[in-house]
């Protein structure tokens, strides 16, 4: 064996991993230039070219008869692409599909498939022919206009790129995997490439700016809306850029309920795929609100429908199917095709430059191949002339001749011919000997001299040749001009987690052992004055609710802690629980230090730089503070106040552009009013000044409000349920750190003062105990009474209970209290 090794001279030594890496590199190459990318210029992959070029010679044009797909993938396999014959036949349905190419290249008789997945027909039983756009891309093809390769067995030649008139790449777009690169180039609106076109025909110096103003951006044959216009811009002006495309959908309205209907889907997404998502996503009750979808599509167009429960928000729903469906994606545009042989990702301007380049070589081929053509036939004109001059020489010469060779050279000697000129008298007939037939002769002379004048003046002028590219664009722009289909929204913003949370009134609870939840207001029915309430949660024997407050689902929480520290955190995240529920501990969703309570909780809508933050504490001290500077918290907080060793947080309250005063009532039943103005804005960690002086050694603030205007009314309520509504301007204004007024007269009846709220007309009043009870009751049924007197009775407490809390919540809408009734 050894012998036989040593004997043989052909063995040559390799490296295998420069074996391997150049044999990988071919295959690369191979993949790349020869299956899965298109070429810049007529926006084919090879094996498009070839099912078009295969359908040309079988003269399957748009006016011909139907072949079947089966005859045409044979020709395709058979002749020029060496690979199986299902991927040749998806190329070709792929062409007959109007949902996948904005402008389809073939035109298909039979079941090519449809937007639901389903596979096409058997090639067997499907019938094709080109359309007349696809005519557009072979137009003088026979007129030497691109050169010819010779195909896989060098039998016979196919064109190595086709004479396009249309700019197909930009037009139907294109999406291929290659070997480490990948193009996906969205299709667009035939008018608008056009007009893009000819504004570089026009000013070949244009920006992308003056090109954007006709050319809006891709247009997806399904149709759809693409938000924001900053990634068109990225990939035109790059090659590279991700849009956002939603499906686009309408709401209807039924009787008790909103049905949402899907118009039109994104780019290349399955519809039935879609549904079944939809109704996996609604069985695993990730989407909330939907009863029943069907799909109502037809030859018409898409209609999904999409039935919602009753008194279910189709906004929320809608943006729930946005974020967690196909109903929107995202696209990612990738500009990269081949020019001459080489793979490279272009800007949409260099695109646009190519094809008019590809367009000029094309049109002065065609130019150089008609003249030629025309120069030959003058050429044959000129001789035939000649010998209509001198006929009777003519066809004394040609009989005096032995035979047809003589005669030919004969005829070139005496009358100057060329051989060409010869041959065509010889084959001249004698019909043209008329005198009608000599004016024919001598018409389309003249009429080929001027076409010969003229191709030639194409050839030296440049703006000749613009203009007749112009002229054909504009040609083909009129022929196959069609409406735009997918909408383009100039600005995106995301779907935040906020967009799939309905906004809706919510009660929202803490107890003083820091258990935190939010249960929706409409779970708390409406009683008269004097009710004994609802249970509002069940705590421990040594838990009680201590705060509570009424708050929007979308609203922002700030938490004021004992330490002076400010948290915050969206109503949203408090988890949802049922009205007997104790809720989850607030440590759980804030991160306090060990032993920081919480003293003040303040819901707000917006961080306004208009508006302000004051702080009260136990002492009568108090600080304002702009509210813009809590609006980027940290995870562990920001400084709000500086407190006092012995000192803590009552409240704190939004200070509105329109507040003239802030009013601060004692568990003693004192009070002041002072302008709001006498407190300034200070920093964050400012201590603040004082509010108000106390008459009484054990007094202490319970409460504070911020008041607009005198006829302001102010709700006062004490332990044992006594309440009244009292005018503002019976608090006589005062400066800032006096000892106040009387603001409630207070016996062991009434107890000590809970706290104050405003009234409102569009509120109720909500009273806690602290048993746990709640009750909720109609500002307008508590009497009006003066600045020292008790009030009436608001709600009958159980022995040893008392009031600790009051907020107040908006009405309730007349149906809804039908409804509870």
């Amino acid at each position: 064996m050894a012998d036989l090794f040593e004997n043989n001279q052909d063995i040559q030594e390799i490296d295998i991993e420069e074996s391997v890496k150049s044999s990988y590199l071919d295959y690369s190459m191979s993949v790349i230039i020869g299956r899965a990318l298109p070429d810049a210029r007529d926006g084919l992959k090879p094996v498009h070219r070839r099912i078009l070029y295969a359908m040309n010679e079988l003269g399957l044009t748009s006016r011909a008869a139907y072949k079947k797909s089966a005859r045409i993938v044979g020709d395709v396999i058979g002749k020029y692409h060496p690979h199986g014959d299902s991927a040749v036949y998806e190329a070709l349905v792929r062409m007959a599909q109007p949902f996948s190419m904005r402008l389809p290249l073939v035109d298909g008789q039979g079941n090519f498939g449809s937007i639901d997945g389903d596979s096409p027909a058997a090639m067997r039983y499907t019938e094709a022919r080109m359309t007349s756009l696809a005519e557009e891309l072979l137009r003088d093809i026979d007129k030497d206009t691109v050169d010819f390769v010779p195909n896989y067995d060098d039998t016979l030649t196919e064109p190595d790129v086709l004479p396009t008139r249309v700019p197909n790449l930009l037009l139907n777009g294109s999406s291929g995997i290659a070997v480490g690169m990948a193009t996906n180039i969205p299709p667009h609106r035939l008018d608008e490439l056009v007009d893009a076109l000819l504004v570089i025909l026009d000013n070949p110096q244009a920006e992308l700016a003056e090109v954007m103003e006709v050319l809006q951006g891709p247009d997806f044959p399904t149709g759809g809306t693409i938000f924001g216009k900053q990634g068109i811009l990225n990939s035109y002006k790059t090659g590279r850029g991700r849009i956002k495309v939603r499906a686009k959908t309408h709401i209807e309205k039924l009787k008790s309920r909103e049905v949402i209907v899907i118009d039109e889907l994104p780019y290349q997404v399955n519809k039935a795929r879609l549904i079944e998502q939809i109704a996996q996503l609604v069985k695993e009750k990730q989407i909330e609100g939907i009863s029943e979808i069907r799909d109502e599509s037809d030859r018409e167009g898409i209609r999904v429908v999409i039935e919602l429960k009753k008194d279910v928000m189709s906004e929320i729903v809608l943006n729930n199917l946005f974020k967690s469906t196909q109903m929107e994606v995202t696209f990612g545009i990738i500009l990269l095709a081949i020019i001459n042989k080489e793979p490279k990702v272009f800007t949409l301007l260099e695109l646009l430059h190519l094809f008019l380049n590809h367009r000029r070589t094309i049109v002065i081929r065609r130019t150089i191949y008609e003249l030629e053509k025309a120069k030959a036939r003058a050429h044959i004109l000129e001789g035939l002339l000649k010998a209509l001059d001198n006929i009777d020489e003519v066809i004394a010469t040609i009989k005096a001749s032995e035979d047809t060779p003589t005669a030919r050279v004969n005829l070139v000697e005496k009358f100057d011919l060329t051989e060409i000129q010869a041959n065509a008298i010889l084959d001249m007939k004698l019909q043209r000997l008329t005198g009608l037939e000599r004016e024919k002769l001598e018409n389309e002379y003249k009429e080929l001299m001027e076409r010969i004048a003229y191709l030639q003046s194409i050839l030296r002028s440049e703006e000749k040749l613009n203009e007749i590219i112009k002229e054909e664009l504009i040609e083909v722009k009129e022929k196959f001009s069609t409406p735009r289909l997918t909408e383009i929204i100039e600005d995106y913003n995301e779907i935040d987690i906020e967009d799939l949370i309905p906004n809706e009134p919510m009660v929202v609870t803490i107890t003083h052992r820091g258990y935190i939840k939010r249960v929706p207001l409409k779970q708390y029915e409406k009683q008269k004055r004097g009710g004994k309430g609802k249970t509002a949660i069940t705590t421990y024997e040594d838990d009680f609710i201590e705060d509570f407050f009424i708050s929007n689902t979308h609203d922002t929480l700030m938490f004021v802690t004992d330490r002076g520290q400010l948290y915050w955190l969206k109503v949203y995240k408090i988890p949802e629980a049922g009205r007997t529920a104790k809720g989850k501990a607030v440590v759980n969703l804030l991160q306090l230090e060990p032993d920081e309570k919480i003293m003040a909780i303040i819901p707000t809508t917006d961080f306004s730089e208009d508006k302000s933050l004051a702080f009260f504490t136990k002492n009568g001290i108090v600080k304002r503070t702009n509210l813009a500077e809590f609006s980027n918290i940290r995870s562990k907080g920001v400084r709000a106040i500086t407190l006092d060793d012995d000192d803590e947080l009552v409240t704190a309250k939004i200070v509105k552009p329109k507040t003239k005063w802030l009013f601060i009532i004692t568990k003693k039943g004192m009070c002041i009013r002072f302008p709001v103005n006498d407190v300034r804005e200070m920093g964050r960690s400012a201590r603040g000044v004082t509010g108000i002086r106390f008459k009484y050694e054990s007094d202490c603030v319970v409460g504070a409000e911020t008041i607009r205007s005198e006829e302001q009314e102010l709700l006062t309520v004490s332990e044992r349920g006594i309440g009244k509504r009292t005018e503002a301007s019976e608090y006589r204004e005062q400066s800032r750190g006096g000892k106040g007024v009387i603001a409630m007269k207070l016996t062991p009846k009434t107890g000590d003062v809970v706290g104050v709220v405003t009234v409102e007309a569009n509120k109720d009043l909500m009273v806690l105990t602290s048993s746990g009870k709640m009750i909720r009751v109609d500002m307008e049924s508590i009497r009006k009474a003066g600045r020292n007197t008790s009030g009436v009775m608001i709600v009958r407490l159980e022995k040893g209970d008392k009031v600790i809390s009051i907020a107040k919540c908006p009405k309730e809408e007349e149906e809804e209290e039908i409804e509870e009734i």
